[in-house]
C-alpha cells in the first residue's frame, strides 16, 4: 500500500528537487548565507530520511574527543517545547527528544542542548566549550561546520533511491562533495572488494574526502531501570518493543542468538501509549515460559521513562541493547586522527582553559 501510495507522490518530487536544487545553490553562492563559528563544530548527518546510526556516531566521538569539553547540540526531534532548552536531571523525551534525553544519561560531562536555530544554539554554548557536536544537522545550512560526516548504511547505499515525498532521500547524492568523512555504517565484518569498489564507484569522492565503514557493536542487556547488565540465554523468549526507522539489524542480531522473538515494531521516535504498552505486557504475562523477557533499544528507552508507563512495567524484566559503532580496524586510526587534527587546528586555545 504503501509503495502505491509513493507512486502517487511522484509529481511532488519535481517541486522538492527544485527547491532544495536552489537552495543549496543559494547556501553555495553565497546568496544565502552560512555562519561560521571560530571554534571545531563538527556535523553528523545522513542523506536519507532516519536508520543510519547518527546517535551511535555522535556517541563514538564524544567517546573520541574525552579530552575536551564537548556540547552536544540537537533539534530535539519529538519534543513537546520550543527554543533553546539545556538538559538537567528534570529533563524528559517530551522536553528535549529521546536522543538528546539518551547523551544526557550516559555522559555526565557533557553538555546537552537542544534548539530549532542551530546558529542561535550555538551562539548560547560556544563561550563555555571547546567543541560543539551537531546531530542531526547536515542539511541545517545556516550553520558552516568545519567538519561533517556524513552516514549512509551498508544495505542501502547502493540501491536506487530517490527524493522525498516518494522516496527516503532529503537532498541529491550530490550532498556527498560537503562532508569531510563519509561513513558506511551497518556494515558486515568482512566487506568484499566488490562491494567496496561498487560504494567507491557510486560515491565518487574526491582527493580530501575519507571513506570508512564501521558495524553495529551490541553490548550487554542492561534494565531500564535498575541498571542491572546480563546475557541472553539460549531459547529465551523476547517481547521486542521498537520504535525505530529499521528494526531489522536488530532482529537479525536477535536471531544470531538463539532466542524467539515476538515483536511489537512501531514507526521512528514513536510516543508510546498506555494502552500500546498494556498490550504488550499482558502478551509478555499471560505467555507460559520460564526465561522470557521483555527488550527495547536505548533510544525507545528514554521514552519509557514517564511515570505512567514506568509504572506498567517497573516489576517486569525490562532491558535495553545498548550499540555502539566499531569503525572497521583497517580505517580506526585514519578516521580518528582527521576527527583529531580537525579539532586541534580549529581549537580556540585563548578562550577555554
Amino acid at each position: 500500500m504503501l509503495k502505491y501510495l509513493r507512486l502517487l507522490l511522484l509529481p511532488f518530487n519535481v517541486i522538492y528537487a527544485s527547491v532544495v536544487f536552489v537552495r543549496n545553490k543559494f547556501f553555495d553562492w553565497g546568496v544565502l548565507r552560512s555562519t561560521s563559528f571560530d571554534m571545531p563544530i563538527i556535523c553528523v548527518g545522513n542523506l536519507a530520511v532516519g536508520g543510519s546510526g547518527k546517535t551511535p556516531t555522535t556517541e563514538y566521538l564524544v567517546r573520541l574527543l574525552s579530552g575536551y569539553k564537548v556540547a552536544i547540540l540537537s533539534r530535539g526531534y519529538g519534543r513537546k517545547t520550543k527554543g533553546f532548552v539545556l538538559a538537567n536531571d528534570t529533563s524528559t523525551a517530551e522536553t528535549i527528544g529521546d536522543e538528546p534525553l539518551q547523551y544526557y544519561r550516559k555522559f555526565k560531562n557533557v553538555t546537552v542542548a537542544v534548539c530549532e536555530d542551530r546558529v542561535a544554539g550555538i551562539r548560547k554554548l560556544k563561550e563555555d566549550h571547546e567543541v560543539i557536536l551537531l546531530d542531526d544537522a547536515y542539511q541545517h545550512r545556516k550553520v558552516k561546520a568545519g567538519f561533517n560526516i556524513l552516514l549512509f548504511e551498508f544495505s542501502k547505499i547502493t540501491s536506487f533511491q530517490i527524493l522525498m515525498p516518494a522516496g527516503n532521500l532529503r537532498e541529491t547524492f550530490a550532498g556527498v562533495k560537503r562532508a569531510q568523512v563519509v561513513l558506511i555504517t551497518k556494515s558486515p565484518s568482512e566487506i568484499t572488494d566488490v562491494a567496496k569498489t561498487e560504494i567507491s564507484n557510486k560515491l565518487q569522492l574526491k582527493t580530501q574526502q575519507d571513506l570508512a565503514y564501521a558495524r553495529i557493536g551490541y553490548q550487554r542487556l542492561k534494565h531500564l531501570y535498575s541498571g542491572e547488565e546480563i546475557d541472553f540465554s539460549l531459547n529465551q523468549e523476547v517481547f521486542l518493543l521498537t520504535g525505530i526507522a529499521n528494526p531489522e539489524p536488530l532482529k537479525q542480531y536477535l536471531v544470531s542468538k538463539k532466542v524467539k522473538v515476538y515483536s511489537f515494531e512501531y514507526p521512528d521516535h514513536h510516543r508510546f501509549t498506555e494502552k500500546e504498552i498494556e498490550a504488550l505486557v499482558g502478551s509478555f504475562q499471560n505467555h507460559p515460559a520460564k526465561e522470557k523477557i521483555i527488550v527495547t533499544t536505548e533510544k525507545d528507552g528514554q521514552r519509557l521513562l514517564n511515570d505512567k508507563l514506568r509504572d506498567l512495567l517497573l516489576n517486569l524484566p525490562v532491558y535495553y541493547l545498548p550499540i555502539a559503532n566499531e569503525i572497521n580496524a583497517a580505517d580506526k586510526s585514519r578516521f580518528d586522527q582527521k576527527i583529531l587534527d580537525y579539532v586541534a587546528s580549529a581549537k580556540r586555545f585563548d578562550k577555554i582553559h
